[in-house]
C-alpha cells in the first residue's frame, strides 16, 4: 500500500498494490493492521455505494456533524471522479482550504478524509460508481451540506472535462448554504487531532 500524505494535515491518498496477470488483477483495498502500523486507526462500520448515471453529476459538499462525525475512505469502481475535501475545522491552519484527487478504477487510488472535512465529488464519466467506508452510522439529524460553488472556498471544478457547463445537483445540494452562513461543528486542537496527525508528529 502506497501512503501519500497530502497538503492538508489529515488527508491521505492510499494506492493499494495491484497484482495483475492474464485474468485481470487483485488488490487489497483495506487492511486495518497495516493502517494501524502507519498510525491510522479507524473502525469502519458502514459501506456506501453510489451510481451517477451522467457525467456532470456533482454530490456535495457534505458533512455529518458530531457526535456522529465520519471519517471516509473513498474509491471509484467505475467511471471517474474529481474528489474534493475541504477543511472546516475551526482553528485549523488549513481552514477553508481544499484538496482534490482524481479517482478511477484504473489508478486504484483511495482518498482518506478524516472528520472535520467537507466531501464532494464530480462524476467525470457516465455510469460512475463510488464506494466508500465510514466509521460512524448515517444520522439524518446530523447531515449537513455547504454550497459546491461557495466563492469563499473557490473550488475549481473541471466541469468542461465532464462535458457540462453546470453540474447536475440534488435539491438539497442546490439549496445548501455558504460556509460563512453556518457555524462549523468541528474544531482543530489537541483533543480533536486525528491519530494520523499525532503519529506523524511523534515519529522520529
Amino acid at each position: 500500500m502506497n501512503i501519500h500524505r497530502l497538503g492538508i494535515t489529515g488527508i491521505v491518498l492510499l494506492t493499494p498494490k495491484r497484482f495483475e496477470d492474464e485474468r485481470g488483477h487483485f488488490s487489497e483495498t483495506w487492511n486495518a493492521r497495516r493502517m494501524r502500523d502507519a498510525g491510522m486507526r479507524f473502525d469502519f462500520v458502514q459501506d456506501n455505494h453510489s451510481l451517477s448515471r451522467d457525467a456532470g453529476v456533482l454530490r456535495g459538499l457534505h458533512y455529518q456533524a458530531p457526535p456522529v462525525a465520519q471519517t471516509k475512505l473513498i474509491r471509484c469502481t467505475a467511471g471517474a471522479i474529481f474528489d474534493v475535501a475541504v477543511d472546516i475545522r475551526r482553528g485549523s491552519p488549513g481552514f477553508g482550504q481544499w484538496i482534490t484527487a482524481v479517482l478511477t478504477p484504473e489508478n486504484g487510488s483511495q482518498l482518506l478524509i478524516p472528520r472535520g472535512f467537507l466531501h464532494g465529488f464530480l462524476a467525470l464519466r457516465p455510469n460512475t460508481e463510488v464506494q466508500y467506508k465510514v466509521d460512524a452510522y448515517y444520522d439524518a439529524a446530523c447531515d449537513g451540506a455547504i454550497a459546491w460553488d461557495d466563492p469563499d472556498i473557490g473550488i475549481e471544478w473541471p466541469l468542461a472535462e465532464a462535458g457540462v457547463s453546470a453540474p447536475y445537483l440534488s435539491k438539497k445540494d442546490a439549496a445548501a448554504p455558504r460556509l460563512a452562513e453556518i457555524e462549523p461543528p468541528f474544531f482543530w486542537n489537541e483533543a480533536h487531532r486525528t491519530e494520523s496527525e499525532l503519529h506523524r508528529e511523534q515519529s522520529p
